[in-house]
């Protein structure tokens, strides 16, 4: 009669003893310091250079970091710069299916009459959606533009409440658009900070449509026009994006640039010519190129860590990032990173996948630069009765017998490159 009570709780002495960590997971450490105003620490990052605009940002395109930025909330006109949410609104549409780029468009009356900068198309013409988005991001064609408005939306004003819509959802917080074209109308306003925002939205969702921003010509109804944006033909890292004009915005540019795995992505506002909103938007990023890199830490779905999961069918979860983790750092820094994961000390089914279960934290040297969640892997639902008594019986031993293991691992060898 002893001898089986006996065996049963040596099992659940066992049992309860914590999870193995991984070879990764070899040693504990104090939480990483909170950043500092500096975020770079001891390396030598000179400010970013005076440029003459209104505003501007420099952005990591993978990491969304910022690394150069003045004005940024500061709401001014976008002029030509609104057709990137015109046009991440097409491409939202083609991605679903809902369009494609073969469709031919039935160009209106009030397409063909909008003012500015044009394709020239005709009134009452069939125009295939993939002329049209050339001739709104190699022309700056107004009429272009509100055609495929009046195509995606169905009407200009459906359009606009489809826009703004979008906005907030990305995060544009400062934003209100009154048209799909940019011209002139007091309300309708952005900032360089929400520009950015909606590039890196356009280049890291619909990247199979990006391919269109480096068209340097186009040539429609016999007439043929060259892009705006000069470093096309000035810098062969850069390959898009958009530019724009009017009196009250001043020259406006949207570029970014690649350079072996880092893309940056820069918005300058307000410049006094077309020359030099070249010019500065060139300065910034090579600003950005000589002192910064991008490194992953981990890819999206890669299993980071392993931990035992309580009254679950599964009895261990695993852990990683929904998303490629992505971070900024000074030139040459690599080798300083120091990555860590901060677990929860219970988990409990039922368990759905992309549940949060802690962080990772990256820390340049000690100083804390970014984070992201850890989640759940895979669903793990509840298991049956019996297993359910099996464990709340070996979690209580657990709990009496070992103390509150650290949530903090040093994993700082397991980083990806």
């Amino acid at each position: 009669m002893f001898k089986p009570a006996r065996l049963l709780l040596s099992f659940l002495m066992i049992m309860s003893l914590p999870l193995t960590l991984s070879a990764a997971d070899a040693s504990v450490a104090a939480p990483a310091t909170a950043a500092a105003s500096n975020p770079w620490g001891s390396f030598l990052v000179p400010n970013a250079p005076s440029l003459n605009a209104k505003a501007y940002v420099l952005m990591d395109a993978k990491s969304g970091e910022v690394m150069a930025a003045k004005n940024e909330h500061l709401r001014i006109p976008p002029a030509s710069l609104t057709k990137l949410m015109t046009l991440y609104l097409v491409f939202r549409d083609l991605a679903t299916g809902r369009i494609h780029l073969d469709d031919d468009v039935t160009i209106s009356k009030d397409a063909w009459q909008t003012g500015g900068s044009r394709m020239f198309i005709k009134v009452g013409s069939e125009v295939k959606v993939s002329d049209l988005i050339q001739g709104v991001i190699v022309q700056s064609g107004n009429d272009a533009t509100m055609a495929l408005a009046e195509y995606v939306g169905g009407t200009e004003d459906a359009f606009v409440q489809m826009m703004d819509q979008q906005a907030k959802a990305l995060g544009m917080n400062d934003s209100h658009f009154s048209d799909p074209t940019g011209l002139p109308k007091p309300d309708h306003l952005t900032t360089a900070y929400d520009l950015a925002l909606l590039a890196r939205a356009i280049i890291t969702q619909y990247p199979q449509y990006y391919h269109f921003f480096g068209e340097k010509w186009f040539t429609w109804n016999h007439i043929r026009q060259p892009n705006r944006n000069r470093l096309l033909w000035r810098n062969f890292n850069v390959d898009g994006m958009k530019t724009g004009h009017t009196e009250e915005a001043g020259y406006c540019q949207v570029s970014s640039a690649e350079q072996q795995d880092t893309r940056f992505i820069s918005v300058v506002l307000g410049t006094p010519t077309d020359a030099d909103r070249a010019n500065e938007s060139q300065a910034l990023l090579n600003y950005g190129f000589r002192f910064f890199e991008t490194a992953q830490i981990y890819k999206a779905n890669a299993v980071i860590s392993e931990q035992r999961a309580w009254k679950a069918e599964n009895k261990i979860i695993a852990l990683g990032v929904a998303q490629d983790f992505y971070v900024t750092i000074p030139r040459s820094a690599y080798s300083q990173l120091n990555v860590s994961l901060k677990i929860n000390s219970e988990i409990e089914a039922p368990i759905t996948k992309g549940q949060a279960f802690g962080s990772v934290v990256v820390a340049l040297g000690t100083q804390q630069i970014a984070s992201a969640p850890l989640v759940a892997l895979a669903d793990d639902p509840r298991g049956g009765w019996w297993t359910r008594f099996i464990d709340a019986i070996t979690h209580w031993f657990h709990k009496i017998f070992h103390k509150k293991e650290a949530s903090q691992i040093v994993i700082g060898a397991d980083k990806q490159s």
